[in-house]
């Protein structure tokens, strides 16, 4: 599989946009073990489309972030996402759909955007907005940094966990 975004149409071929120089990175495969997840014949498909790469699996999915500008979550629920946590810990503003765990990380106008469960247009412009704008990626891309460090990093975690011990012990 090749890491290098496919190209998008020319010019001609459809309407301009401000995002038609984008490219879209897939990182992961299906898991056929989730009825609701994308099978492999989707993300083949994708694959196909113009600006986006499937990547597959991904060892160190630290180089996927290395090339990416933003992380982007359209989910219909989530516990606290993986995905999302690795990208505020590689300082990578996020979008995600407004649904519990996602909260968690993405905290609006902080870390980055929330839009409606299966709402195209609002994650659309969402993406624009980020894509637009380099400022605003830095600013919550920053934020996510800070998040994911004093929040959700493994010093953190383990003195939350060691504290509880204390207090269940007495």
């Amino acid at each position: 599989m090749s890491t290098r975004c496919n190209p998008c149409p020319s010019r001609k071929a459809r309407q301009p946009s401000r995002l038609s120089r984008g490219c879209s990175l897939l990182a992961g495969t299906p898991d056929l073990a989730n009825p609701t997840s994308a099978s492999l014949q989707d993300a083949e498909g994708w694959n196909r489309e113009p600006g986006i790469t499937w990547l597959g699996h991904v060892d160190a999915i630290s180089t996927v972030w290395a090339r990416a500008h933003i992380a982007v979550l359209p989910s219909r629920r989530e516990g606290t996402p993986k995905s999302l946590l690795e990208a505020a810990a590689c300082g990578r503003p996020m979008i995600a759909t407004d649904v519990p765990g996602c909260r968690e990380v993405v905290h609006p106008g902080d870390t980055g955007l929330l839009v409606p469960v299966d709402d195209e247009h609002a994650l659309a412009g969402a993406i624009e907005t980020l894509a637009t704008s380099p400022e605003l990626r830095a600013r919550y891309g920053a934020a996510a940094r800070r998040l994911a460090i004093e929040r959700f990093s493994a010093a953190t975690i383990g003195r939350q966990t060691v504290d509880l011990y204390r207090t269940l012990v007495g």
